[in-house]
Formats: structure tokens, C-alpha cells, sequence
């Protein structure tokens, strides 16, 4: 149909001739109240932004003669996170003779990799970050 009739008829509707493919042949048009059109998208923009939200990375810090006790609840805290299928960043630091015990914060973080291996996996194994600090990341299944 004719450009000009499909301007008179979304004008006598009270309502927008908005081209939807330009590329076409013949160009495809529609009429439709452009506002409330822009309203819902924004609004379902929204409801996706909501409902997938970027996992967030949340950190546990440990000493690496950290007693069992402790431990456990730091591993509780972990499996929550990893529940809420939230990054993890656990993180062993060093002070002073400690620092000659390095591998003691290895074994620390693969007894921890150990017991949460039921709700997350290994993402990034042990590295030293630091002189004084050493670090893995686990994600959730």
C-alpha cells in the first residue's frame, strides 16, 4: 500500500506508521503506538538484566595452619556462596616464618578444592599472587 494511506490510517487511529525492516523489497512498515512499544521493551530489558545478574566474586581469606574448627565454617560459608552460584577466591596469606612454609597453603587449598568438589570445580589452581599470598578460584557446577 501507498505510504500516504498508511500515514492516514495510523492517523486516524491515533497511532504510528514505525518501519520495522528497511532492507527489504519492498520496505516492511507497521502500525503501532510506538510509545508503549519502547516502554515494554525497556521494561523486558529490565526483567533480563534482573534475572541475570553477572556472578559476583566474593573472597574467603585463610591462614595456612587455619585450625579445623574454623576451617569448617569458612567451608560452610564457601558452600553458600557457591549456592548462590557466586564466584569464589580463596585465598591463603603468609606472615613472616610462614612464608617458608609454602607448602602448607598447597596443600590448605587443595584439601579445601577436596571438600567443595561436590558443589563447585577448580577454575583457577593455586598460584602465588604474591610475596606473601597464594590463591585459587572455584565456580559453581
Amino acid at each position: 500500500m501507498p505510504i500516504s494511506e498508511a500515514r492516514k490510517i495510523a492517523n486516524d487511529d491515533g497511532l504510528d506508521l514505525v518501519e520495522v525492516s528497511p532492507n527489504s523489497d519492498p520496505p516492511v512498515c507497521r502500525i503501532m503506538d510506538d510509545g508503549k512499544f519502547k516502554y515494554l521493551a525497556s521494561k523486558k530489558e529490565q526483567e533480563t538484566r534482573k534475572k541475570g545478574r553477572a556472578s559476583q566474586l566474593k573472597e574467603i581469606k585463610l591462614r595456612p595452619h587455619t585450625e579445623d574448627h574454623d576451617l569448617g565454617f569458612k567451608l560452610k560459608n564457601l558452600r553458600k556462596f557457591l549456592d548462590k552460584k557466586d564466584r569464589v577466591k580463596v585465598t591463603v596469606f603468609f606472615r613472616g616464618r610462614e612464608m617458608a612454609y609454602m607448602d602448607a597453603g598447597i596443600r590448605l587449598l587443595n584439601r579445601v578444592a577436596e571438600e567443595v568438589a561436590e558443589d563447585g570445580t577448580v577454575y583457577q589452581h593455586p598460584t602465588r599472587e604474591s610475596r606473601n599470598r597464594m590463591s585459587m578460584i572455584i565456580v559453581p557446577k
